[in-house]
């Protein structure tokens, strides 16, 4: 293989060949003979001079693209979809003459658009839900392991391991929501025309409006469509393109603050992210394990959320019935959308798979801060006992404050014994001791994860992942 060009990491490194092959040149302009043979038959049945021999002798030709021609015809017409035109016509040559008939070069290329559109939201569904199944899997096992909180970053009340997947699970169910949403309204373009007036079939059906509407029903029902738009320009309206992108933009969302928080918790080996038997974590330093996969999560996130902005740009300056300047930008910033959410997810499978808590660090990290965070406890019994809420609060303070500093010189914590030591508590040591169980302090965490888990369970009964493409 050659390598003395350019190749995207994206096809290179880290799509899967499913979406690859989604995005293909074989695809794309398969997809646009498709359409063609679409229109040809609502053609013919509909009464216009277009034989069932010419249909059939452009169906047979579907798949036998002929690239040198076409690309030497392009640069001969300086035009992509009349260069497929010609080439069709060469390979199928009874039906040269009615190839486009009626049509725009927008028919095929906004129309094969939409299609592979529609089949990468399904695909990118599918990832959602296979990360959604691991997740669930992680948050059931862990609902009840308590685990240090933090807000700031800074040790706060206890948590469970398992609260954290939900809350990571919830940000995936809200992309899933409008990944749906975005499916259940996406429509179809149909065949309108130059500038969607369809004046080119009022002409060829003569008038007769009742023959167009059916001729584009049947082409939509052809390829899944239930629906085309009310109206249109020459193209579809862009701001499709803005509402797809916005739903992959959330998807990176969601994958970048799982990884963050996983990349965080990797910091101090409570939670790592899977690690091979022979893996390098560095090139220098052989004892690292450098949370890899998730810091490359944030990577591609990242990109994906600014590429995100190339639609809504693109749609604002939509010049009237149609302009051309989305072309170029369009035929990046799509493809490349799916290719990197595609990526995201696939990492995002890979992390949530194998996922290792270290328990006894987990354990040993909240047991650390526990005094501190049972202090409230601590005065709510002292207090029971005889005790002055508002001295015993001073005391506590003044305590905490000593054992802090204690703690910033390397100190072990001894907050316990200050407390046990002072008269105003009037606790031994056994005492506070039985209060420092950090199952004691997570609140409903377990029962908010198994409540979460329940809503959840029939979106995610009977998925199965088979090569990263999910089924259900």
């Amino acid at each position: 293989m050659s390598k003395d060009i350019y190749e995207s990491p994206l096809s290179s490194r880290y799509a899967s060949q499913y979406m690859l092959h989604l995005f293909s040149p074989d695809m794309r302009f398969q997809t646009w003979r498709k359409l063609w043979v679409a229109l040809a038959r609502a053609e013919h049945e509909l009464g216009l001079p277009v034989s069932a021999e010419q249909v059939s002798e452009l169906e047979a030709h579907i798949s036998d693209i002929d690239y040198a021609v076409a690309e030497q015809r392009e640069k001969e017409v300086r035009h992509d979809v009349m260069a497929h035109v010609y080439t069709y016509g060469k390979a199928a040559p009874s039906a040269a003459g009615i190839i486009h008939l009626g049509a725009t070069s927008c028919y095929v290329t906004d129309n094969a658009d939409l299609i592979l559109y529609r089949d990468g939201l399904k695909y990118l569904r599918g990832q959602i839900l296979s990360v959604l199944v691991n997740l669930s899997a992680f948050a059931k096992e862990y609902a009840a392991t308590p685990t240090l909180g933090y807000t700031h970053y800074q040790p706060a009340q206890p948590v469970t391991v398992g609260k954290r997947a939900a809350l990571w699970m919830q940000d995936f169910l809200s992309d899933l929501e409008e990944l749906d949403h975005v499916l259940a309204t996406t429509r179809f373009l149909g065949c309108r025309g130059t500038t969607g007036t369809e004046a080119s079939f009022m002409d060829l059906f003569d008038g007769d409006e009742q023959k167009i509407d059916e001729m584009n029903r049947r082409i939509a029902a052809e390829f899944g469509f239930e629906k085309c738009f009310f109206v249109c320009g020459q193209t579809y309206p862009r701001k499709a393109d803005s509402r797809i992108l916005n739903v992959l933009s959330s998807i990176a969302q969601s994958a970048y603050h799982m990884a963050n928080d996983i990349r965080l918790l990797q910091h101090d080996r409570q939670v790592e992210e899977p690690f091979e038997k022979n893996q390098i974590g560095s090139s220098a330093m052989p004892y690292k394990r450098n949370p890899m996969r998730c810091e490359r999560i944030c990577s591609l996130s990242r990109y994906l959320m600014a590429d995100a902005a190339n639609a809504p740009m693109t749609a604002s300056v939509q010049w009237l019935e149609r302009t051309l300047d989305d072309s170029a930008n369009r035929r990046i910033s799509m493809p490349e959308g799916f290719l990197c959410a595609d990526a995201v997810l696939r990492l995002c499978q890979s992390v949530t798979n194998g996922l290792h808590v270290n328990l006894k660090i987990v354990d040993r990290t909240i047991r650390e801060y526990l005094p501190f965070l049972a202090t409230e406890n601590i005065m709510m019994e002292a207090v029971k006992r005889g005790g002055d809420r508002q001295v015993l609060h001073e005391k506590i303070r003044q305590h905490s404050m000593a054992a802090t500093a204690r703690m910033k010189e390397g100190e072990p914590c001894d907050l316990l014994d200050r407390l046990a030591s002072d008269p105003a508590f009037g606790m031994t040591r056994a005492e506070l001791d039985a209060v420092m169980e950090p199952s004691l302090y997570i609140g409903r965490c377990r029962q908010q994860v198994e409540r979460f888990l329940a809503e959840c369970a029939p979106l995610l009964t009977n998925v199965k992942a088979a090569d990263g493409a999910i089924g259900i």
